[in-house]
């Protein structure tokens, strides 16, 4: 009898690839839950949006929130923020995660910004990505949410529910990203992108999914979906002896 090595055991899937008809209709439970979905970063123009959404990598956006509101009070032209200098900078943004980075960098792309593209943020994916602190994740914000387009921008959020709920499997984000590209409908791309980051965000979490509230919970391929967590008992009340 042959001995050689017998063959790896694959290991077994926690999720269905969705159907397509399934990607529509797990979309369109979001979209009647959060019909007008939106950044929670706060920001009033393109250049605004893309310095937060840099200075937003490994933060919160409410933390970085906190943080722009003073800094824009200061500065928030290219203009006034390479005034501003990198110490200007750093002073507001110490309460975010690698601010000494982050303050070279929004100093930088501004100072290019001016030199470069008249003070305005170009809706270019090329121009935006040689950007200082801006890779494709950010470019594709800031096309998506300042200019329009239909991109997808797929963070830590997005590329665990691609894979958990089997609307978009992929190995890396890149391909996460392209999955959604193909298989989203192209009259609900635009929107996808805040779908599904605040569906991952707040329901579809990393170590508890809360299916058990969960709107597409129908379509989601998911095969462990988490029960409601169990009623605790009420405490009892202290007994105060009779008098």
């Amino acid at each position: 009898m042959p001995t050689g090595p017998r063959p790896a055991k694959k290991t077994p899937r926690h999720y269905r690839t969705m159907s397509l008809d399934d990607v529509r209709q797990f979309l369109a439970a979001l979209a009647t839950a959060n019909p007008n979905p939106r950044s929670e970063l706060d920001y009033v123009d393109p250049y605004t949006l893309l310095v937060a959404v840099v200075l937003s990598a490994q933060a919160t956006d409410a933390s970085v929130n906190r943080a722009t509101a003073a800094l824009y009070a200061e500065a928030n032209t290219p203009e006034a923020m390479v005034q501003l200098g990198v110490e200007g900078v750093a002073r507001h943004i110490r309460s975010i995660g690698l601010w000494q980075g982050k303050a070279r960098n929004v100093v930088e792309l501004s100072r290019i910004l001016v030199e470069q593209f008249e003070g305005k943020v170009p809706r270019d994916r090329e121009a935006l990505e040689k950007l200082p602190g801006v890779g494709r994740k950010t470019a594709n914000v800031v096309l998506n949410v300042a200019f329009g387009e239909s991109t997808m921008a797929v963070d830590t959020h997005i590329f665990r529910l691609g894979n958990r709920t089997g609307i978009a499997p992929g190995k890396t984000p890149r391909e996460v990203e392209d999955a959604l590209i193909r298989r989203v409908p192209a009259d609900m791309l635009r929107d996808a992108h805040h779908w599904l980051i605040l569906h991952g965000r707040y329901v579809c979490k990393a170590r508890l999914p809360e299916c058990w509230h969960c709107v597409a919970a129908p379509w989601c391929g998911y095969r462990q979906k988490s029960p409601p967590p169990a009623a605790k008992p009420p405490k009892r009340s202290a007994q105060v002896p009779a008098a």
